[in-house]
């Protein structure tokens, strides 16, 4: 694979080593303060273009698969788009999003606040509708693969609360695999629909609580939803990455702080008066979790090969079974 990291990724000229190289394709989405702007009043939020690459399978014809990998709060890796050519190795097609670039964001690692987690949710659903107007994509077969903050995303894409005001009538995701994702927003009608989930995360993960998932799939089984987990025995956050555990001192995070509910309409549910406020915002929701004393400085990130082989196998088995 040939990539120029220096550079936005828009401008990249990135080529797996199958000879699939990456197209640029633009997302129209937008910032809102919160999910009940975005259910509500969408028209009202600021507007923002993002980049995004489609890595077609070699030798495709006709109209393909597609998946959609949303990297998490260090932007796109590459692990993301080893993911993708993986993908394409296995005739489905892979879109690469990168949130960060066109909102001048590098990470959120230190601050998960800079855009909100309605923002990253609504990505998933603008590209998804871009993606379904390709000649190239089966509207009809597009999943979403999210990692960490990317996974928080893609589950909130699943989430029909969500999905339906947005949409409308337009495309839904047939499935999400959603690895070691923060589950600190849940809608408290938690139905997805037809969309399938799954769910991967390490019992050692620091930065998402492997509890706070298992509610979250729990949840979605008994609203009548396919929904399932694997938690994997010794694995750290982002251990699909294969470099051995590194500890990545600025991060701030709180993953043992409770779940903060959303109401159908999109207003957070206080934690505190369990009324729904369509003023609150994801930061307001921070400083109650850190005045709790649930704030943390400072996280562990990475695996091993083999971790990283489970992964893929896991990731594979899924997307064949989902889309090829």
């Amino acid at each position: 694979m040939t990539d120029t990291a220096s550079q936005r990724f828009r401008d990249r000229t990135i080529v797996f080593a199958n000879g699939s190289q990456g197209r640029a394709i633009e997302v129209p989405s937008a910032n809102p303060r919160n999910y009940h702007q975005a259910v509500n009043a969408l028209a009202a939020a600021p507007t923002v273009v993002l980049d995004g690459k489609l890595f077609l399978p070699p030798g495709a014809t006709g109209r393909v698969p597609v998946v959609m990998v949303v990297p998490g709060s260090l932007a796109v890796a590459p692990s993301h788009l080893a993911h993708a050519e993986t993908l394409t190795g296995i005739g489905i097609a892979a879109f690469v999003l990168d949130p960060f670039g066109a909102r001048g964001v590098t990470s959120t690692v230190a601050n998960q606040t800079q855009f909100s987690f309605a923002a990253s949710a609504l990505d998933v659903l603008m590209a998804m509708k871009v993606l379904a107007g390709l000649p190239e994509i089966d509207p009809t077969r597009i999943g979403a693969q999210g990692h960490s903050r990317g996974g928080a995303a893609v589950l909130g894409a699943a989430a029909r609360r969500f999905a339906d005001p947005v949409m409308g009538s337009g495309p839904r995701l047939r499935a999400v695999y959603a690895a070691y994702p923060w589950c600190g927003h849940q809608f408290r009608d938690p139905s997805i629909g037809d969309t399938v989930v799954r769910c991967i995360i390490g019992d050692r993960d620091q930065w998402c609580l492997p509890q706070q998932v298992q509610g979250h799939v729990q949840a979605m089984r008994l609203a009548g939803g396919e929904a399932t987990m694997r938690l994997v025995d010794g694995a750290h956050h982002s251990f699909d990455r294969g470099p051995p555990v590194w500890r990545i001192e600025e991060a701030s995070v709180s993953p043992g702080a409770p779940t903060v509910y959303v109401a159908d309409d999109g207003a957070f549910v206080h934690p505190f008066s369990g009324t729904a406020d369509p003023a609150l915002v994801d930061r307001d929701l921070m400083i109650l979790a850190i005045k709790a004393g649930y704030g943390v400085k400072g996280a562990g990130i990475g695996g091993t090969p083999e971790l990283a082989t489970l992964f893929r196998e896991d990731m594979v088995a899924f997307w064949r079974r989902m889309l090829a």
